[in-house]
């Protein structure tokens, strides 16, 4: 097994002279373990079902120990549990460097133990850049997905003590050269108002509670705040497909209807690829729309936030039924 350390660059980083087209950054490193369950786990764990809510490390450790007797079988997967790179910022990255050839780079910051050492190799085999990836001592953050017979999902992360990439230790020379996709929940309304946000994705539950002060909260609400304040302002609406705005030009694209959900993880965070693929390669608005419905169709057709070779094939057909324009790549996975 490759140690984490012989896999990333000494920290603060040496930059290669060729900087990807678009970074992510994700200050901590975060590590999913999907698989399915039945009802009675999920009736044992305290929390919403469904819902996302923070745990202690202990706890997760609880969760993990406690499926080896409420696995759901799955004839479609190899293994009943899958544990890979996850986060937002990561899923949209792996999506857009395996699927679409788009040279991508994550900024961040990982641990020095076994889930650090995975997620560097997950990335790496995916040909996501680490150059701006910092190691540190310490636990690296990780998340169990559960995931139901019909694909709802109920999520325990924990982060409380994983390592975490600090603002004073970002360089000019981590985003010289690129695009970047941020993901920064908090203080996300003073981000928006800054003018500094180009693109902003909101799915329907965070475009509600940005507008939720407003006389009338409805995604359509979302979409006229967050166009003041960026180019591109998209709204996801998922099986109701999603709404974008750019300037004056609003677009509505209903999501692709031929695909079953086996595990939403992931869906808007491929979408996100697709629609950044588009835009790198001047697609109109709606093609955008239409590449990022397909690639959003095609992770949730298995568990996980990572598109599986199938399902990369899947969706490049998906496209050509469309007529839309398809990554060299695409002949990879024929």
């Amino acid at each position: 097994m490759v140690a984490a350390e012989e896999l990333l660059p000494p920290s603060p980083p040496s930059l290669s002279s060729s900087s990807p087209l678009i970074l992510g950054l994700q200050p901590s490193a975060l590590v999913d373990h999907i698989v399915r369950v039945d009802w009675s786990l999920l009736a044992q764990i305290p929390g919403e079902r469904g819902g996302s809510q923070p745990v202690a490390i202990e706890e997760l450790e609880h969760i993990l120990n406690e499926l080896k007797t409420h696995i759901l079988p799955s004839p479609d997967e190899p293994s009943p549990l899958r544990t890979i790179a996850g986060g937002s910022v990561a899923n949209t990255l792996r999506g857009l460097a395996t699927g679409f050839g788009i040279s991508c780079g994550i900024i961040g910051a990982c641990g020095d133990d076994e889930q650090g050492q995975l997620f560097v190799q997950n990335m790496n085999y995916s040909k996501v850049d680490l150059s701006r990836l910092r190691m540190k001592k310490g636990t690296t953050g990780q998340c169990v997905c559960l995931v139901e017979a019909d694909g709802n999902r109920t999520m325990r992360p924990c982060l409380s003590s994983a390592v975490r990439l600090q603002h004073y230790e970002l360089t000019r020379e981590d985003v010289r050269g690129s695009k970047m996709v941020r993901n920064c929940r908090s203080q996300l309304l003073e981000l928006l108002e800054s003018g500094d946000i180009d693109l902003c994705f909101a799915n329907e539950d965070e475009a509600a509670a940005l507008v939720r002060d407003e006389e009338e909260v409805n995604p359509d609400v979302a979409l006229e705040y967050l166009a003041k304040h960026c180019r591109w302002a998209v709204v996801t609406l998922g099986r109701d497909g999603c709404i974008v705005k750019h300037g004056k030009q609003i677009v509505r694209v209903p999501a692709i209807g031929e695909t079953h959900a086996t595990d939403a993880t992931g869906a808007g965070d491929l979408f996100a690829s697709g629609f950044l693929y588009g835009l790198v390669k001047g697609l109109p608005l709606e093609d955008c729309c239409r590449v990022g419905s397909c690639s959003g169709g095609a992770v949730i057709r298995a568990l996980g936030g990572e598109v599986q070779p199938e399902n990369w094939q899947w969706m490049y057909k998906q496209m050509q039924i469309k007529d839309l324009t398809t990554p060299d790549l695409c002949k990879t996975y024929s």
